[in-house]
């Protein structure tokens, strides 16, 4: 089993040292909380709500800014880190990354593929699919916020081997029926259920700029179901078993791979 842990936080916007801080901070809480793969909010470094690229910019950082080193520090040895952050680009460029850490793997870096509404204004869109790295829990993937809600793409995080994918993401509250789960939500669900795959969505929380977020941190197992989310607590944890998602076979003649029909509507 392996104990993933989302940090449901609220960054203030364009405060990079107070938002570094926090999130060393919280790295340090879920890991003393038992937390062994430790996810942290989209764009946890800056907040999200930019009025221009060029505040954007005045907080962006490169892939060797100390920070993640202090994640990985703050994690311990044997424990990953995976959160979100501005990363400059060349010229005004800059681009909605995130980083994966650990003390036995290189920092990986990757950049959001999908952006969604005014992040079109801001960010440069990345070029690269997502990342997945064999850790000593299994198979770790990591995509962000509306990557999610493209089938294609986490049906191919799950060809490529994941049995746990992270996203942290920034989700603005929508309305939706009484007593019904957020969509974003539902949506993991579906990703995880159709893949056979555990997901951990760690949103953040508070207002931002008059964006009220939806603070939906969920973590789904591999059949689809919640297990944990933030209705009693912005601490998520839950205990995984990763080997679920190793096995595609749903009933006896069944298979989620098997059975696809790249005959039809392509491999």
């Amino acid at each position: 089993m392996t104990i993933v842990a989302c940090q449901q936080l609220s960054p203030l916007i364009a405060n990079l040292k107070h938002n570094i801080d926090l999130s060393v901070v919280a790295v340090s809480e879920a890991r003393a909380a038992g937390g062994e793969v430790i996810v942290l909010p989209e764009l946890v470094t800056t907040g999200y709500a930019f009025e221009s690229r060029a505040e954007a910019k005045s907080v962006a950082i490169t892939p060797s800014n100390i920070i993640f080193e202090k994640w990985r520090s703050a994690a311990g040895p044997g424990h990953y880190v995976i959160g979100g952050f501005v990363e400059d680009g060349p010229g005004d460029s800059v681009f909605n990354s995130l980083a994966i850490v650990g003390d036995d793997i290189p920092t990986t870096i990757y950049r959001k593929l999908h952006l969604w509404n005014t992040e079109k204004s801001i960010f440069t869109a990345g070029s690269a699919a997502p990342p997945v790295i064999q850790t000593r829990f299994g198979m770790l993937g990591a995509i962000i916020c509306y990557d999610l809600e493209f089938p294609e793409l986490t049906r191919l995080m799950a060809r490529k081997g994941t049995q746990l994918l992270t996203v942290p993401t920034n989700w603005p509250l929508v309305e939706r029926p009484k007593g019904e789960w957020p969509p974003e939500v539902i949506i993991g669900m579906a990703a995880a259920r159709t893949n056979r795959m555990a997901v951990a969505c760690c949103d953040r929380g508070g207002t931002e700029r008059g964006i009220e977020w939806t603070s939906g941190t969920s973590i789904i197992s591999a059949d689809g179901w919640v297990v944990a989310d933030s209705s009693e607590c912005t601490l998520v944890i839950a205990s995984l078993d990763l080997e679920l998602a190793t096995d595609k076979q749903i009933s006896n003649q069944n298979n989620l791979f098997g059975d696809l029909r790249g005959d039809i509507y392509g491999p």
